[in-house]
């Protein structure tokens, strides 16, 4: 059985409060779709990277991204209170651009399909 480390369990539940926080008050106020794909925490549990993936226009995954800066304050403080935990981690939000090049791949294999069958 593999052991997990305290870290990567601290993760997953911040990745989930994120999540939730996300839905419930700030997605009305960003246009495209926002989606926390994984945190990555150092050992000590002071730092996080929030990865997020987004659907929209670029210029919207750029004001995401200030609106993700701007307000990373407010998602820190409700990780605070929902974990006990002796120091909340800094957050650092990185895009990844996995979702895309997947919706991408998806596209171009359709279009094989679709001259295969001419």
């Amino acid at each position: 059985m593999k052991q997990f480390k305290r870290a990567d369990r601290v993760a997953e539940e911040i990745r989930r409060i994120v999540s939730e926080q996300w839905d419930n008050e700030f997605a009305g106020k960003i246009r495209g779709m926002v989606t926390f794909t994984r945190v990555d925490l150092s050992g000590d549990l002071k730092y996080a990277k929030v990865y997020y993936s987004f659907l929209g226009t670029d210029d919207q995954r750029e004001s995401t991204a200030a609106f993700l800066l701007s307000h990373g304050k407010q998602l820190r403080y409700a990780i605070g209170s929902h974990l006990r935990l002796r120091h909340i981690p800094e957050f650092v939000f990185k895009f990844d651009p996995s979702t895309e090049e997947g919706l991408r791949i998806e596209q171009l294999l359709n279009e094989i399909k679709r001259e295969d069958d001419k």
